[in-house]
């Protein structure tokens, strides 16, 4: 009877969020039947995708036992440095006067600017021994000042009217027979490849996770904590910044308020993918399902015409009941 007690206890505690995202799904179904079918499929991919990419950047934060409150505001910058870039050149709101930058230039700006940023947070979190949810929490206001001065200064209104190219890349999709795959998939796709490799088949990986589990003793075993913060911060801008030029191209036009509270979501599928709050925890294909969860429940109940307002509601539980069984975990560990 013990044994089958302690069973009992370990199925909750590894699957109990599960169960209970599994019952709300349920409760969407029974109440449209017609939720279940391909065009929803990947509608939910699809929407996945970006959020998916940022997810991946705030994830190897959590393993060090940190986190990032200013993603949503790194996103909303790269999406409007972007759009300015790329706005076609009859555009005609045309905002900088410049010929039409490439894709390739375009991403490696956002992306430079994204691993600035991160490397900033990430020396100071580790050098002055700060914590992160402060650091972070400054940054994010720090950003969002910027962009605002930036989209101020390009004119302070929506940035649309992209390139063609721009717009065939974030919204693009390959046609397989009578379905189409969205871009912003295989975009997913290959960001989560990278992420896995870099956790699981090489050196930074190893360092992430020992810093992740106890900074000291990785420390005393050699492993460089300062480079191992400002690398894991730098990567996750690079992310967030990526995230943010297609979330731009996907929506089709830019503000500075783009990406407000996306670090919510993020923060909230990797600790319902398993990726631990008390570090050097956490796998890739947990954090996507994650996000797959989450995103289920939120297309699920707006499909059935729930109360956007009740939507946060429901999120916020589902998040604190997430951080509990992983309090749990922890305790049980311990």
């Amino acid at each position: 009877m013990m044994k089958k007690d302690l069973d009992i206890k370990k199925f909750l505690l590894q699957g109990g969020l599960y169960f209970v995202l599994g019952l709300i799904l349920l409760a969407i179904i029974i109440k449209e039947p017609t939720f279940l079918n391909i065009r929803n499929f990947k509608n939910i991919l699809t929407q996945s995708s970006v959020r998916a990419i940022i997810a991946l950047g705030v994830a190897g934060l959590i393993v060090t036992q940190g986190t990032d409150l200013s993603a949503g505001r790194q996103v909303g910058f790269s999406a409007v440095i972007s759009a300015t870039l790329l706005q076609a050149m009859n555009a005609p709101n045309k905002l900088l006067k410049i010929d039409e930058v490439s894709l390739p230039v375009a991403i490696l700006v956002v992306v430079v600017v994204g691993m600035i940023i991160g490397s900033i947070n990430g020396f100071v979190v580790s050098k002055f021994n700060l914590h992160p949810f402060i650091v972070t929490m400054g940054m994010m206001t720090v950003v969002y000042g910027a962009n605002s001065l930036y989209y101020d200064k390009v004119g302070s209104s929506p940035i649309s009217s992209f390139s063609e190219k721009y717009t065939s890349f974030a919204q693009g999709s390959f046609n397989i027979g009578s379905f189409n795959l969205p871009y912003l998939i295989v975009y997913a796709s290959i960001a989560a490849i990278i992420m896995w490799v870099l956790w699981n088949k090489t050196q930074f990986g190893k360092d992430l996770f020992a810093v992740g589990g106890n900074p000291e003793a990785a420390n005393v075993s050699g492993v460089n904590v300062l480079l191992t913060f400002i690398k894991v911060y730098a990567l996750s801008g690079m992310f967030y910044a990526f995230g943010g030029f297609l979330e731009a191209g996907r929506i089709g036009s830019a503000t500075n308020n783009l990406g407000n509270m996306y670090e919510m979501d993020a923060i909230a599928a990797c600790v319902i993918g398993g990726v631990s709050f008390y570090g050097g925890v956490g796998k890739i294909s947990g954090v996507i399902t994650g996000v797959l969860s989450l995103t289920v429940i939120n297309y699920g109940l707006t499909y059935v015409g729930v109360n956007p307002y009740w939507q946060y509601i429901i999120k916020g539980i589902i998040i604190v009941v997430a951080v509990a069984f992983d309090s749990l975990k922890y305790s049980k560990k311990k």
